[in-house]
């Protein structure tokens, strides 16, 4: 039964879940409406903040196939609950297919494949359900995606576009021609609305979300039981703090709506051009279904859907989701039909595919057509489908954030509850056996609990995150996630990207070195010269790149622009006449300048003696492959003017270029050359060339698939270019270094040239290993294997087989366990590598993750795979990347760091308008400020509560009790006052190897709070129960005059009735008196104790806001203690105590201040020593799993790996994952 009620649906995802059918139940719903009268609403509350226990409460399980509402659980570690209602969707019998066979073709999640042939399958399928005229679709939706009853799983199933198990042969064949209009209006019905609704909620439902907040809820609990108390004064000081509080919040949180509202608001509805049974028609983007073919216009637009190209090419801005300002150029899908070799069976997939297709958000800047035919592409994903979609439902529904710092918050909020209850229990005996009235104990005792918890707590911890960004803001790095900057001080390890972090963004040309004869000629460092003018070499410069003109200024790839630009060719946009000249090819022409050109040199070319030389030398780039991540390469067709014969252009990796040339083009000593330039760090591209038959004409060249123009090639040689380090980078990876913060560099670059990087810039040092990792795939029935090479050693691999004892890394011993993970070797590769790993050697995956530092060729998915790894070992990562291709990266990382300001930043919890990694230092020490001020926060507002607490139960045992002014000063003019000043610290100016604790449940912490609980409580009880042993006390009436004062009795006459009248709580008292002088110097005393400045934050002394607040408050306090005002003792309700007393009182605060500032400065001493004591007699494990395995491979002697060695995977490899080492001689 339990199978059949519990499902999992989107097994594998990031939003996994599992799914558990129920059923409304008439008499639980009953039952709960009783319940809900009862307890005057609040279980009404509690089941609105409990989803598991609202639906558990109403309902009764059921099948979840025939469920009306379902209950979900997300399966990661913070098992979130959600309900959702079933809703039906009534599909009518439509002239092209049955509703049955909808239903199937849903559930199957092929519903994109809705009836291709549609005449037949309808015969067919009304011959067998003739009967049927309608079919209920059950549903649901949650985080705004629909998810549809699925027949076929037996499950429920999110309903895809044509970017699931679509090949890119139908996409031509079948779905080209457009859709009919009954066809689309079905779609609609499923799809619904293309749009990414965005709504701006009304202020009024904000509020009542907010106000339900639990905390909110106590607070109006609070609040009117301080009014049917009197405590008028206090409650209406609550009500306005709890208003600001509110309203600042219903701000905040509108203005993030709105902004992103309007981010989605620009391409929400835009008039589009679609075709319609072979017409073309106009109709509004939000009926835009999978399966529309839109026509691109000419001028561009702003793209309402994801679209795959399959006529023409666009010129697209995609900064929004790439965060890279360089215009794209995408091309037509390759036609598998029409292409020689053929590859039907592809898959479309929008991620492979990225280069042909159109995604939503971005912005077509212009496109290019062929004569007479339009550019078109084929919608795929409509509304929270599409790529910005699932990045705006990320920003809506984000995880929670899991940190040590929040739980233990929790904890401590459950201890003073607990607290609360015992002196809720103790209020009530002692009440009871003094004889109080029934409605006094009531109120007294639920008093007890709203002192516990203290109102203002909310307030108090965000104040120092408020600052914290501030701070931040002002260095130039901007943050939309506040509570991150918490979790930014606990960073431990940091991964950068290389181009554009690390090093400058743009490459420099260093030289270039060409192949003659198969020989390496020496390298040159002019390209722009007139011996090379026409030389294949400057052809494919000129030719092989995906430069564009945007309003006359050329732009495109960084990379490609500093090429062009080294040979001074000029690039035009073609005019009419040039296309018909150049036989109708894409109108880019590119031309060397007049003065390059050679006077007028007779053609040495044969072929070309056939012709008459032009009277100009340009060249027409006829088809263009653009540049592949997978491939690592890009090509082009192009052909020179009065050429008979197309020539194709291709460059890219060189390891990848030289796999497809002839190997006889290929000089002997590519590989030594190669590693040569990478070893000092330069990028190296190769470039190729080849004739193509002269039968290829226009036409085939447009359809031909691009594997049958890359290969056979000829090499012809390298392009050389210097990516140089950005000035502050050695400086700012040092002090992380110092900061025992590991930096890791992950790049797209290649492997030799990130580790030449990595030791320029400081990652890894001179005397530093560095281990290759090549792992190979399974192949041909062998196990999946990883062979280890030393980079220094690699190429010497076959020399010997005897192993240099010094090339083997030495493990360094350290006292502290932070310092395990700093040893002397260093683990590198790339992404295919890093990908095999994770599938085959699951269990080598941490042990790499302990020394990886250099990952190359990494893809977006890998990156955050990375990121996701070192999370699994206990590390707190930090990413730091241009926002190019890092965004799931940056959102995945504890702290993400964009370098970008484009719109992609939005996807990173942190951006910096300085594209410079000085923010990652600037970051961190914030971040630790800001933890440090959360517990210095923390355990005021403890000892607040506990204080005051205490000031009250002891009150409470003389039927006594805080009157409301008193409550007003202690609150208002001592805790918040102190509270938002104490928070103003400014970090420490430069990182320490110390890191803050992570978590309120340590040692160190929680020996602090109790020994400062300790010490208020003695010294509190001391002066309680001294001043009942003095010679003058007596129990206190109007007519005392403990102070002998003359005149007092008049004044005390006069005041009679008033007093009386205003004292039926018996505030006035001596206890009373000589408690809130103690108490209230109590909380000054602690304020000072706690607010700690260095290793983390700027000394107290230097943050005056709070030695004035502090000064201020302490004179004011001892002025009216030592020297009574009539007025303020009124106010207060203090009454005259002899001048002695007071003198008592002060010594008993001075001896008290002293102690409690001894005993913590003491703490972090002895909470040292008591921890490393522990430590050492239970000889206990450290708690992060990445120390704990330093320790273990300390004393592993097959780690690390010896070079030349191979691991194996076992064949049992999805079992275990484990693996054992060969050692290759």
């Amino acid at each position: 039964m339990d199978k059949e009620e519990r499902r999992t649906i989107n097994q594998g995802h990031e939003d996994e879940m599992e799914i558990h059918g129920y059923n409304l139940c008439r008499w639980k719903l009953a039952v709960v409406s009783v319940g809900v009268v009862c307890t005057g609403g609040f279980l009404l509350l509690l089941l609105y903040w409990m989803p598991e226990w609202r639906v558990k409460a109403t309902c009764v399980r059921a099948a979840v196939k025939d469920c009306e509402v379902v209950l979900l659980r997300t399966t990661d570690e913070f098992r979130t609950w959600f309900c959702a209602k079933i809703r039906f969707l009534s599909v009518e019998t439509h002239p092209f297919s049955s509703p049955q066979s909808v239903a199937n073709k849903i559930s199957s999640g092929h519903v994109v494949h809705l009836p291709e042939n549609l005449a037949e399958e309808n015969k067919v399928e009304m011959s067998k359900y003739s009967q049927t005229q309608s079919q209920q679709i059950r549903y649901f939706t949650h985080h705004s995606v629909k998810y549809f009853w699925n027949d076929t799983l037996h499950n429920f199933d999110f309903l895809r576009g044509l970017d699931g198990g679509v090949s890119c042969t139908s996409i031509y064949e079948k779905h080209s021609a457009g859709l009919t209009k009954g066809m689309h209006a079905y779609r609609k019905l499923l799809y619904g609305v293309n749009e990414i609704a965005v709504k701006v909620p009304s202020a009024f439902k904000l509020l009542i979300k907010e106000v339900l907040n639990p905390f909110y809820i106590f607070q109006l609990f609070s609040v009117i039981l301080w009014c049917t108390d009197e405590y008028y004064y206090y409650a209406v000081a609550i009500v306005i703090m709890s208003l600001v509080s509110i309203i600042s919040s219903l701000y905040t949180i509108r203005k993030q709506y709105i902004m992103l509202h309007d981010m989605v608001a620009a391409h929400s509805t835009v008039r589009v051009s679609v075709c319609r049974s072979e017409e073309i028609e106009e109709i509004f983007s939000t009926d835009l279904v999978p399966g529309d073919v839109m026509v691109i216009p000419l001028n561009g637009t702003v793209m309402p859907c994801d679209a795959v190209l399959i006529n023409g090419t666009c010129i697209v801005n995609e900064s929004m989701l790439t965060g890279e300002s360089v215009p794209v150029t995408k091309t037509n899908l390759p036609n598998p039909s029409v292409d020689i070799k053929g590859m039907g069976d592809e898959l479309y997939n929008p991620e492979t595919h990225k280069r042909h297709t159109l995604f939503c958000g971005t912005t077509v800047i212009q496109t290019r057509f062929y004569t007479g035919e339009l550019v078109k592409a084929i919608v795929v994903r409509t509304g929270f489908s599409t790529s910005k979609g699932q990045l705006v439902r990320s920003i809506l529904y984000p995880k929670p954030t899991d940190f040590k710092l929040y739980r233990d918050a929790y904890l401590f909020l459950l201890c003073l509850v607990a607290v609360a209850g015992i002196g809720f229990i103790y209020t009530i005996i002692n009440s009871i056996l003094n004889e109080v009235e029934v409605g006094v104990i009531i109120v007294e005792s639920l008093d007890i609990i709203t002192i516990t918890v203290p109102p203002a707590l909310p307030a108090a911890m965000t104040a120092g995150i408020v600052y914290a960004q501030r701070r931040l803001k002002k260095v130039g790095i901007f943050c939309i996630s506040p509570q991150r900057i918490n979790i930014c001080g606990q960073l431990n390890l940091v991964c950068f990207d290389k181009t554009g972090t690390l090093t400058e963004d743009g490459l420099d040309l260093w030289g270039i070195q060409r192949v003659e004869n198969a020989r390496f000629l020496l390298p040159e460092e002019k390209v722009c010269s007139e011996m090379l003018v026409k030389s294949q070499f400057v052809a494919c410069m000129a030719t092989c790149h995906s430069l564009t003109k945007i309003e006359g200024v050329l732009s495109g790839d960084p990379l490609d622009l500093k090429m062009f630009e080294a040979i001074g060719w000029i690039l035009e946009e073609a005019t009419e006449e040039e296309t018909a000249l150049h036989n109708r090819i894409m109108p880019t022409v590119v031309r060397p300048p007049k003065q390059l050109l050679p006077e007028s040199t007779p053609a040495g070319n044969q072929e070309m003696e056939l012709f008459e030389l032009p009277a100009v030398y340009e060249i027409g780039i006829v088809r263009q492959f653009p540049f592949s991540s997978a491939l690592q390469r890009m090509s082009v067709v192009a052909r020179v003017l009065g050429d008979r014969k197309m020539d194709a252009y291709m460059k890219g990796a060189p390891e990848a270029i030289a796999g497809l040339c002839k190997p006889e083009t290929i000089p002997v000593d590519f590989e030594n050359v190669l590693e040569d330039y990478t070893k000092q760090g330069f990028r190296v591209i190769a470039l190729a060339h080849r004739k193509l038959e002269s039968k290829l004409t226009w036409h085939k060249v447009q359809n031909i698939n691009r594997d049958t123009i890359e290969n056979n090639m000829d090499f012809m040689g390298l392009i050389i270019m210097q990516n140089k380090l950005k000035r502050e980078t050695p400086a700012v990876l040092e002090d992380l270094h110092k900061a025992n913060i590991r930096t890791v560099m992950v790049t797209g670059d290649n492997m030799l040239t990130a580790v030449s990087v990595a030791r320029d810039c400081g990652m890894i040092l001179p005397q530093d290993k560095v281990i290759i990792a090549e792992a190979l795939p399974p192949k041909d029935g062998k196990v999946a294997k990883i062979n280890w090479h030393y980079a220094d050693t690699r190429t010497q691999c076959s020399d010997s087989s005897a192993i240099d004892s010094e090339a083997i890394p030495i493990k360094l011993v350290h006292d502290n366990l932070e310092d395990l993970q700093v040893t002397r070797y260093h683990f590198a590769m790339n992404g295919k590598s890093f990908s095999v790993i994770l599938e085959h050697f699951q269990d080598l995956v941490p042990k790499l993750m302990l020394h990886g530092t250099v990952f190359a060729r990494m893809a977006p998915d890998q990156k955050t795979q990375l990121v996701e790894a070192l999370q699994n070992v206990d590390y707190f990562v930090g990413m730091c990347g241009d926002g190019a291709n890092d965004c799931g990266a940056l959102k995945r990382a504890h702290g993400g760091i964009s370098l970008s300001e484009l719109e992609a930043s939005v996807a990173s919890p942190f951006t910096s308008k300085a594209p410079s990694i000085s923010c990652v230092p600037n970051l961190i020490r914030e971040g630790r400020a800001a933890l440090m001020t959360s517990f210095c926060v923390f355990k005021f507002m403890a000892l607040y509560s506990i204080i005051q607490y205490f000031s009250v139960t002891l009150l409470y045992s003389i039927l006594s009790n805080l009157g409301d002014f008193q409550f007003l000063f202690i609150d208002l003019a001592i805790i918040l006052v102190v509270v938002f000043t104490m928070s103003l610290n400014p970090a420490w100016k430069e990182l320490v190897a110390q890191r803050p604790p992570s978590g309120l449940i340590s040692g160190a912490l929680l020996f602090s709070v109790l020994s400062q609980i300790i010490i208020s409580i003695g010294f509190q009880s001391l002066g309680f129960f001294w001043v009942k042993q003095q010679d003058w006390y007596d129990k206190w009436h109007p007519y005392s005059d403990a102070c002998n004062t003359t005149g007092s009795q008049y004044r005390n006459s006069s005041d009679l009735n008033n007093e009386t009248d205003s004292d039926s709580h018996n505030i006035q008292n001596y206890e009373n008196t000589t408690v809130f002088f103690i108490s209230s110097f109590q909380y000054l005393i602690v304020a000072v104790a706690f607010s700690k400045g260095k290793p983390f934050r700027q000394p107290s002394y230097k943050n005056y806001f709070f030695v004035v607040s502090v000064i201020v408050l302490y004179v004011f306090i001892l002025f009216i203690m030592l020297h009574p005002v009539d007025s303020v003792d009124q106010v207060l309700q203090i009454v005259c105590v002899p001048y002695p007393w007071r003198v008592t009182m002060l010594i008993i605060v001075l001896v008290n201040a002293f102690v409690a500032i001894v005993v913590e400065e003491s703490v972090d001493w002895w909470g040292r020593c008591c921890v490393s004591w522990a430590l050492n007699c239970r000889k206990k494990m450290p708690k992060a799993k990445y120390m704990y395995l330093a320790q273990e491979l300390l004393v592993d002697p097959e780690w690390p790996p010896k070079p030349q060695t191979t691991t194996e995977a076992k064949a049992l490899v999805k079992e275990n994952g484990s693996c054992q080492i060969i050692t290759i001689t």
